[in-house]
């Protein structure tokens, strides 16, 4: 079974990741099911599309577009799949759509992790736009960018995602602005409720 243009992929545990182990104890935190943060954004390969080679192979842990698992409610409040549901709990992903493969960011996506903000007068505890690059690609790599770089990026670029227990921003190489030299005291930011994932 093969897709001619898109993979087939599977969500990894479940649809949705809105259960949180709390002292041993599971805590639902939504029930709403058109909130896309709740979403689970990882996934497993079913299949790969026929019409190109790719690096991606069946069985593959991939991180998706949170559309991809999503259901909705219609006009007439009926509960949907989402328009790329193929059937058995199974969806039809395009390779634009994946953003990270087995720890390997795809196609020109990177993967930033937030910095605690610097100012005090200020009630976020990160500092926007400006994180540490942590999952980069060959065009960053290119022009000299590697893992550790302290970037800034351009505003509403990034997507959240929790990868191994870490609070990570998603986005496309080309919205990372420009790099900074290491002042010596940036420190990374992650919540707690992340590493609890």
């Amino acid at each position: 079974m093969k897709s001619l243009y898109d993979f087939i992929v599977t969500p990894l545990d479940e649809r949705y990741d809105n259960v949180k182990d709390v002292d041993g104890e599971e805590l639902v935190i939504n029930t709403n099911i058109e909130n896309h943060q709740f979403v689970s954004k990882k996934g497993k390969v079913v299949s790969v599309p026929s019409a190109f080679k790719t690096n991606i192979k069946p069985g593959d842990i991939i991180y998706v577009h949170h559309n991809i698992f999503r259901r909705y409610y219609d006009i007439k409040g009926r509960e949907k799949n989402s328009g790329v549901y193929f059937k058995e709990d199974m969806y039809f992903c395009s390779p634009d759509q994946i953003y990270m493969y087995n720890n390997i960011p795809h196609l020109n996506y990177c993967f930033v992790k937030p910095i605690h903000s610097k100012y005090t007068l200020t009630f976020s505890k990160e500092q926007e736009h400006f994180g540490i690059l942590k999952y980069s690609n060959s065009s960053l790599e290119a022009v000299g960018l590697t893992p550790g770089d302290l970037i800034v990026f351009t505003p509403n670029s990034e997507f959240e995602f929790i990868i191994n227990g870490e609070r990570l921003y998603c986005m496309k190489s080309n919205d990372i602005a420009l790099t900074h030299e290491h002042e010596g005291n940036e420190k990374e930011y992650n919540p707690s409720w992340a590493e609890s994932s």
